[in-house]
């Protein structure tokens, strides 16, 4: 069992800056990747970033590129999301999800994650 805790969410003006935290606990051991979605009001929850556990490989959804960096603290077992140049198209639930198992490239469906974040509120205004 895996628990994972997101926080940094919040309210913030279009083009503003937030850093959401993902605190993995429990087996983490077993941990291949952590990825990041997001669920929008009406809309289907969505792939954003993904990390592989060790770090070394990273993958964004092409809306998100080159706004969003997805990184790992290693000593406390934690990721995060820096989210830059927000929009209020951003605005979601992000959620992060741990995968088991064996590592697969670029994993950004939900049906490749086994163990998911209560989530937290992003609210960007316009």
């Amino acid at each position: 069992q895996v628990q994972l805790v997101e926080s940094g969410g919040g309210l913030v003006q279009a083009g503003g800056s937030l850093r959401l935290s993902c605190a993995a606990s429990g087996r983490t051991s077993s941990i291949v990747a952590i990825g990041w979605f997001r669920q929008a009001p009406g809309k289907e929850r969505e792939f954003v970033a993904a990390i592989r556990w060790s770090g070394e490989m990273v993958y964004y959804a092409d809306s998100v590129e080159g706004r969003f960096t997805i990184s790992r603290d290693n000593a406390k077992t934690t990721v995060y999301l820096q989210m830059n140049s927000l929009k209020p198209e951003d605005t979601a639930v992000y959620y992060c999800a741990a995968k088991f198992g064996q590592f697969i490239v670029a994993p950004s469906t939900r049906t490749q994650y086994n163990y998911w974040g209560q989530g937290t509120q992003v609210t960007v205004s316009s």
